[in-house]
């Protein structure tokens, strides 16, 4: 079922059904007897939104530009990537309505596995707090003496299962992954996923940005049976970007993300309870204006080329 608060702002695309709404995306598919891809049941548009969420909220105040960004940046690492992924159309020439365009991709239909597959070069998040509680990221023993913000010797990959809409995705072992997934596709997502850290890591860190940590989310293609990225990828909705320059073990770091949204609304000048059950305030226009500066940045910072 599409999520009430975000299908209400889902557009009317010609040639599209929407089908359903997740915290930042509507998803499409071809409608019957007309657009480019009618008739077509193996094709998703995605359309990227600029909302915004929060501690499981999706937030009233959207964040200009946010949803073109995402897919840019996306696109972006998709081409760095020696990876199959799920693009079939990405301009109005190939299909795109000009309405979203910018914002949307047309997507092969993956059946997607039930993981999300995580990859740490850094340990933070998540990954500190059952490190401070057990020396262990998702059962992996990890050195004593680590800190918020502390590089890992080694990238580890760390995969959780999805949860549903509204709640936390579930940290796993490796073993319990095998045990959903089957050893062979366990292994070759774990391979991957490590790949496209150490490939997308190698590229920040030559722009001035540590990658610390990213989420990717891989399927079968029912045409192929290939083993194919999906969703988005890199971006800073799905990943921690830190300015190397900033780095500081030990505390918390600068992000290139929502934190900025995250330290409001957790602070006392919002005036939300997050104990409560009331949705979030909506966000005063300055936050909203330095958070948009934050993707911006990190746009620009990674692909090198100046956000329009």
């Amino acid at each position: 079922m599409a999520s009430a608060a975000a299908s209400s702002t889902a557009p009317s695309l010609p040639g599209w059904e929407h089908v359903y709404s997740g915290k930042v995306r509507d998803l499409y598919t071809p409608a019957v007897g007309s657009g480019p891809f009618a008739g077509r049941s193996d094709v998703v548009l995605v359309v990227a939104s600029d909302r915004i969420s929060a501690f499981d909220f999706i937030l009233a105040s959207e964040i200009p530009d946010k949803g073109r960004i995402l897919t840019q940046l996306s696109l972006w690492w998709f081409e760095q990537l020696d990876v199959p992924n799920h693009l079939v159309a990405t301009t109005v020439e190939e299909g795109v309505p000009a309405a979203v365009e910018g914002r949307a991709m047309v997507c092969r239909k993956l059946e997607m596995f039930p993981i999300e597959c995580i990859a740490r070069g850094y340990l933070t998040g998540s990954g500190l707090l059952e490190y401070r509680a057990s020396k262990t990221v998702c059962g992996l023993p990890l050195p004593d003496g680590l800190g918020d913000g502390s590089r890992l010797a080694e990238p580890i990959f760390t995969p959780s299962a999805k949860a549903e809409v509204g709640t936390h995705d579930e940290n796993i072992t490796f073993d319990t992954m095998v045990g959903t997934v089957g050893a062979d596709n366990a292994r070759a997502l774990r391979e991957l996923t490590l790949g496209i850290y150490s490939r997308a890591e190698e590229i920040a860190r030559e722009r001035g940005i540590i990658l610390a940590d990213t989420k990717v989310e891989f399927g079968t293609d029912p045409a192929t049976g290939t083993i194919t990225l999906g969703d988005e990828v890199l971006t800073p909705d799905s990943s921690r970007f830190w300015d190397a320059g900033l780095w500081e073990p030990g505390k918390a770091q600068p992000s290139f993300d929502k934190q900025y949204v995250r330290d409001w609304l957790a602070s006392d000048a919002s005036g939300w309870d997050r104990k409560s059950d009331t949705p979030p305030p909506a966000l005063p226009a300055e936050v909203i204006a330095r958070t948009r500066e934050r993707y911006v940045d990190a746009y620009e910072r990674l692909t090198g080329k100046k956000f329009i």
